[in-house]
């Protein structure tokens, strides 16, 4: 469910109508609802009222600062993956004891950076990283909480660039060696083993693969335990899919996949986490584009928009889909013509649909690109030199710029052209 509705014919997000910010801001334009991020983490907290729990949002989803205000001011913790995310998370008024550090690459100064300003734990990739935060915990006087994230070598049935639990995959230490890992964990100094984390990947649509990840993680923790070690918190991860094409039977609800979470590992009486991001933000957000021009081809007509693939890169990088809809909402029974979905980026990439079905559309009508909440704004760039999408969060029948679009001139002004030329 989201906010995105049409109320007398025009698109809106909760009481403002699109084209009020398209106005405003202009477009490209993200817009997020309010409304419907309170409501997609409200139904993760149901989902594990039945234990001790924290939902750690997923920064790298989408990491604007309001957005994570807004989370934090509802309690959540975040799960980071790099020091600026880490910034972002604190910047947000997030507390340290609230953000869970991961990540295959973490350097030693983004170790000292979260044991300086406080941290939930380090997910732990590797036995080299693992060696680095003990020398620098140790060095630092300091005591480093760790999970190991555990590859369980789970196929997650999803695309091959977003799976992370399968054994080819750079993403944690093989299952078949945690015991052995832990062990070397439990001696080192400055290291506190406080549980284990897995993590099998990104846009899931079936709860097999958790349910199967989630049992090898049960058995580790029996196993543990009787090596002596004190596991006291599973990171289950996050990963929950959202349903792109309206069209399509939706995947699981989060209170289902609390369920296979409580099947799993409920007896065991851990603290429970987990690291949602595009099923809260996903659907609360859409992208806001103009039509540039209609233009025939020879057999297609395009559709050109003013976003681009560097502002919506998804359907370029995985031949992701996102309902493209019209902002004025069309006649019943009015007829569709085939577009091919295009923006201006000099790229035969930067095509977003093929044969989509739309009404009539004309140069500066609005289209909405749906569920575009997440891996939207934190993937674009600056390609062609086009200036980055703003961004707008809505509240009720309240909007604001929750981040500017830049200017040229301050675009350029951030290149140097050395005195020597």
């Amino acid at each position: 469910m989201d906010h995105f509705n049409y109320q007398q014919g025009h698109l809106h997000a909760e009481e403002v109508a699109l084209s009020r910010i398209a106005a405003a801001a202009g477009t490209p334009v993200y817009i997020y609802s309010a409304a419907t991020l309170r409501r997609h983490f409200g139904l993760f907290q149901q989902a594990l009222d039945w234990t001790d729990h924290m939902i750690c949002y997923a920064v790298k989803a989408n990491s604007n600062l309001a957005i994570l205000r807004l989370m934090a001011d509802m309690g959540a913790g975040m799960d980071v993956v790099s020091g600026g995310e880490y910034a972002r998370a604190k910047a947000a008024g997030v507390p340290g004891e609230r953000i869970v550090f991961s990540g295959v690459g973490k350097t030693v100064a983004e170790m000292r950076q979260a044991l300086e300003g406080g941290i939930r734990q380090f997910n732990v990739e590797s036995e080299p990283e693992l060696r680095a935060l003990s020398q620098l915990a140790d060095s630092m006087g300091a005591e480093a909480p760790i999970a190991i994230r555990v590859n369980p070598d789970v196929d997650a049935k999803t695309h091959e660039k977003i799976a992370t639990g399968k054994s080819e995959n750079k993403f944690g230490i093989p299952i078949a060696r945690a015991r052995e890992v832990y062990a070397e964990a439990a001696k080192l100094p400055g290291i506190r083993v406080t549980g284990i984390d897995m993590h099998i990947g990104s846009q899931l649509t079936d709860l097999d693969p958790y349910a199967q990840a989630y049992a090898k993680m049960a058995d580790l923790t029996r196993a543990l335990r009787a090596d002596g070690h004190e596991i006291t918190r599973l990171d289950m991860g996050g990963g929950l899919g959202i349903p792109y094409r309206r069209d399509n039977s939706a995947p699981p609800l989060p209170i289902e996949y609390g369920q296979v979470i409580r099947d799993a590992v409920g007896d065991l009486g851990c603290e429970i986490e987990i690291e949602p991001g595009r099923n809260i933000v996903g659907n609360a957000g859409v992208l806001l584009a103009s039509v540039i021009y209609v233009k025939q081809g020879e057999g297609r007509d395009f559709l050109i928009l003013d976003a681009a693939m560097n502002d919506l890169l998804r359907p370029a990088m995985y031949g992701a889909h996102h309902d493209i809809v019209p902002v004025n909402e069309p006649a019943v029974g009015v007829d569709v013509l085939p577009y091919d979905v295009v923006g201006p980026v000099c790229e035969t990439g930067d095509t977003f649909q093929k044969g989509t079905q739309l009404p009539a559309m004309l140069a500066g009508d609005l289209v909405a690109f749906r569920s575009a909440g997440a891996y939207g704004a934190v993937m674009a760039s600056e390609y062609n030199t086009r200036p980055l999408v703003p961004e707008v969060l809505v509240d009720g029948d309240q909007f604001a710029v929750i981040r500017a679009r830049p200017s040229i001139e301050e675009i350029l002004s951030r290149d140097t052209i050395p005195e020597w030329f």
